[in-house]
């Protein structure tokens, strides 16, 4: 779907429910080697989530093409052990990361239930840390876009200060793309417009970056060493809410709100991007705070596909992406 035809996406994700359009809901699906995963599909899109582990959402693509998500092969099908691993696909953690309280291992089965609209994932409490996760999926009747929200659930008799980060392993060989902060005269403003946040192994020259006027890009490679000198990471705080990443003609992008009274972790990055030669990661943060006992928090995330190629010039990115956000501001306030 191009963005000349998006146009008709607002009016039918709207109207669906009025025009009988229902998404189909299989139990027992099997997948990467797990017997039991649940898959959510309109024809179009199809999402498929882990019951056997998790929570996860381990595959979003359109139907029968390819999955946008990095897959570790060789750790598909497992179950069970103590021992933390990144599967594939898309997570909730909270922040700020810590070893071994963000580690905590999501190897056991989860609870799940359909409501005919919205599928829910629960996690058991976490043993080491007192938290319940929870993810509610709901993906639209008849267009490629899924709404999920992200839950911590404090079971301590206790306060505990964290955040939702929710955090999705790209496909090799994409390339990621943020925008920056709407120009303004030095001498019409004086303020900082945000905070951009590196990390010890940062490396702002690499070849990988592209440090733009309007956009910041960042592409997957997996042909840089496997060692810290192919990780790069950066975090920002994203007040235009959105992230995208482009891939053999597919564009996958992320909608998610900006509380900006809110206190952010990572030095105030309510955005984050990590790669590695294995994958690149569309992280995305919740505000910072305390979740009382017994209470919750939650951050949205909202999932959007296209058939549409993006270049990496930033003329090409204002005629191709940018009508795409304008067009899902919509959905997500």
């Amino acid at each position: 779907m191009s963005w000349r035809t998006f146009s008709l996406f607002v009016p039918a994700l709207l109207s669906a429910a009025s025009a009988g359009a229902q998404v189909q809901f299989e139990e027992k699906v099997k997948y990467g080697g797990w017997l039991n995963c649940v898959r959510l599909s309109n024809g179009k899109a199809e999402v498929i989530a882990t019951t056997d582990v998790g929570p996860r959402v381990i595959r979003f693509g359109f139907v029968g093409g390819q999955n946008l998500f990095h897959e570790w092969k060789d750790q598909l099908g497992k179950t069970g052990g103590d021992e933390w691993r990144p599967y594939g696909g898309h997570r909730l953690w909270h922040a700020p990361e810590q070893m071994p309280r963000t580690y905590a291992p999501d190897n056991d089965p989860v609870q799940y239930s359909w409501d005919g609209k919205t599928l829910v994932l629960t996690q058991k409490v976490e043993s080491s840390t007192g938290i319940m996760k929870q993810m509610e999926i709901t993906l639209s009747p008849d267009e490629p876009y899924v709404k999920i929200v992200h839950r911590l659930v404090n079971k301590n008799l206790w306060d505990v200060e964290a955040a939702p980060w929710c955090l999705t392993f790209m496909a090799q060989r994409g390339r990621a793309i943020f925008p920056m902060e709407p120009y303004i005269p030095h001498s019409e403003y004086l303020l900082p417009a945000r905070p951009l946040v590196l990390w010890h192994y940062t490396n702002m020259r690499d070849p990988r970056w592209i440090w733009g006027t309007r956009y910041i890009q960042l592409r997957q490679d997996p042909t840089v060493p496997p060692d810290d000198r192919g990780k790069q990471k950066v975090g920002m705080l994203n007040k235009q809410g959105w992230m995208a990443y482009v891939l053999n003609g597919e564009l996958f992008m992320k909608r998610y709100a900006c509380d900006p009274n809110a206190t952010y972790p990572d030095y105030g990055c309510n955005t984050e991007v990590f790669t590695n030669s294995d994958m690149l990661e569309l992280e995305t943060l919740g505000p910072l705070g305390k979740i009382p006992a017994g209470g919750a928090v939650e951050h949205v995330e909202h999932w959007f596909l296209f058939k549409t190629d993006v270049g990496t010039e930033e003329a090409d990115i204002d005629a191709k992406l940018l009508p795409l956000v304008q067009q899902t501001e919509r959905l997500v306030k």
